[in-house]
């Protein structure tokens, strides 16, 4: 994992097609490329503590370099999963970054096509 300024960041997604916009991150290969604006300022479509921000970015580009794809909200009120893009909204799920509750239930949603 490499934290990273956004025109880095925008250079090494870019290599294979994604375009971060120098705002997002990314995962490439092996490589998972964290945003060091999105690092140090969160997001606001992200209503909790920064930390949790930042440990949202580091489970969420971490599970796509272990295989897992992007999900959606699961439900009105239910935590949004972390594979879930949450800088685009919750589309009514509340912040969440973890992607195992504390009773170890895993807190999925619907895969995004």
């Amino acid at each position: 994992m490499r934290i990273a300024t956004p025109a880095t960041t925008d250079a090494v997604c870019g290599k294979s097609g994604l375009d971060t916009h120098g705002e997002v991150n990314c995962r490439v290969g092996t490589d998972v490329m964290v945003n060091l604006k999105r690092w140090r300022q969160g997001s606001p479509e992200f209503h909790g503590p920064l930390a949790e921000y930042r440990a949202l970015i580091v489970n969420h580009e971490v599970g796509h370099w272990l295989g897992h794809g992007h999900e959606t909200c699961p439900g009105p009120g239910r935590p949004a999963p972390a594979m879930m893009q949450q800088i685009y909204g919750l589309k009514g799920c509340v912040a969440n970054a973890w992607p195992y509750g504390a009773d170890g239930r895993y807190l999925g949603g619907p895969a995004v096509p």
